[in-house]
């Protein structure tokens, strides 16, 4: 009933948004950090006030004041722990919980702190404005009006109860000369003032929370335009370009029937030509594919996940590769040197394309008589995946920019002319998309004289975030 409650006061729109609970997480971090600096400045009050002012404290406000305090620490330190924990589920403890939960122990505990110090003659009720504007900037507008609303007749409660001497007023001594908690006038006026205070804080602060909510909404409404406006042209570009990619591959088809030589005997020059023809379709193909890739990697916020066997995977586009390898004198090799063959979760198909992509650049840029290496590795939390040549290798300066798109580095233009620099581009994006990370080395470790080679490293994680802890994380600072 109560969860309920709370997320009916949340705006239809920010329920399933990950910035709106990604922003109440910052502020929850924020409030947390401000507690701590809170705990320092209190600490300094009683230090300065004591030793300093040499204010008279009674022996009851020096240890409530002490307990307090040490309170306040205490609890802090427990909801920065409990903050890593904390899930966005709506049927769950969420963000919002821990929101509210903060705001009423600091108002307890404040409420304790302003008693223990004079009641209406203690200098820290202004405290409370300052904690009713966080709250308004955190909360719901309704959910915060009724905890100001309890929190003020509860301070008149206690003041009531001051002024009747049913519980022990506890006076700053040395700060007022006179006592102000039983004069009736002025406990009306102040508690007055205070309520009104208190209320105005609580319209203006949420009042510009709801306006930064709804330019927030505006904000969500217009990406949700431009990414259903990217697909549409996704999905056009996909079309035109598997339009252009049907009549390519039909050339290849020919020029290969032409080259098996069932329409009969060719002539060696014209067979030398028509190699070099089929050679340059599946460079167009290729290009082609690596465009769909692009696009479909845009087009998809989904991918399937499943339990993966990576050898499986890299074996099966090595099978593959190796008849591009073979017909340039490159020995292609895989090496697993794991100890245990631990399943990962991803997308079979993506992760296919990815390695697919890898070898056979390394293949594409090799030379002939060389080497690649394909090596599966694994520690107790990443799977590894290196693929290593002796190729012409990327220069140096180039390497933080070969994962752009369209890029292509500046040596291989000159071997190679054909090329869209999608190819990496496509790799980083699935790579990341499982949580991984991949990065370039070159010269690698099998570089050799005047072909320094290149290396790709890529790690996957056995075990990543589900979609839910990712999204509380909000790589905020913990």
């Amino acid at each position: 009933m109560f969860n309920k409650l709370m997320l009916s006061m949340v705006p239809d729109w920010a329920v399933e948004q990950k910035e709106f609970w990604e922003a109440i997480r910052r502020r929850n971090l924020w409030f947390i950090k401000m507690r701590y600096a809170m705990v320092v400045m209190l600490s300094i009050f009683l230090f300065i006030t004591t030793f300093i002012f040499k204010i008279n404290y009674s022996e009851t406000q020096l240890i409530a004041g002490v307990i307090i305090i040490a309170s306040i620490l205490s609890y802090n330190v427990i909801l920065h722990r409990l903050r890593k924990y904390v899930q966005f589920d709506v049927t769950r403890f969420n963000p919002l919980y821990l929101s509210l939960l903060q705001i009423i122990l600091d108002l307890v505990t404040l409420l304790l702190l302003v008693y223990y110090t004079g009641g209406i003659e203690s200098p820290l009720y202004m405290l409370f404005v300052f904690l009713v504007i966080i709250g308004s900037l955190i909360l719901p507008g309704t959910l915060v009006y009724t905890i100001s609303a309890v929190f003020v007749l509860l301070f008149v409660l206690l003041t009531v109860l001051e002024h009747y001497q049913f519980i022990a007023h506890h006076p700053i001594n040395g700060l007022v000369n006179f006592s102000l908690y039983n004069n009736p006038y002025y406990a009306g006026a102040f508690l007055f003032t205070f309520a009104f205070m208190i209320f105005l804080s609580v319209y203006l602060a949420n009042g510009m929370a709801r306006q930064l909510y709804k330019r927030e909404k505006d904000l969500v409404d217009s990406m949700k335009k431009l990414n259903t406006a990217e697909k549409e042209k996704q999905k056009y570009i996909m079309g035109i370009v598997h339009e252009i990619k049907t009549p390519i591959v039909a050339v290849a088809s020919y020029i290969d029937i032409i080259l098996q030589k069932f329409l009969g005997p060719i002539d060696e020059t014209i067979e030398e030509k028509l190699v070099r023809a089929k050679n340059r379709t599946d460079e167009g193909v290729q290009m082609i594919n690596d465009v769909l890739n692009v696009s479909k990697l845009t087009l998809y916020d989904q991918f399937d996940e499943e339990e993966i066997d990576i050898d499986e995977i890299v074996s099966g586009v090595v099978k593959r590769r190796k008849i591009s390898a073979d017909a340039h004198l490159i020995k292609l090799n895989l090496f697993d040197a794991r100890d245990k063959k631990e399943k990962i979760k991803g997308d079979k198909f993506l992760l296919d394309i990815a390695f697919s992509n890898l070898i056979g650049n390394s293949i594409k840029y090799g030379v002939d008589g060389g080497s690649v290496e394909v090596t599966i590795n694994s520690d107790s939390s990443n799977l590894t995946i290196e693929v290593c040549d002796d190729g012409v290798g990327i220069p140096e300066n180039e390497l933080p920019k070969i994962f752009k798109d369209f890029y292509r580095a500046a040596n291989v233009k000159k071997i190679i002319a054909e090329g869209s620099g999608l190819g990496l581009s496509v790799v980083k994006r699935i790579v990341e998309r499982h949580s991984g990370t991949i990065k370039a080395e070159s010269p690698s470790r099998m570089a050799k004289k005047d072909y320094p080679g290149t290396c790709f490293t890529i790690e996957l994680p056995f075990r990543r975030k589900e979609k839910d802890e990712a999204l509380v994380e909000f790589k905020a600072n913990s």
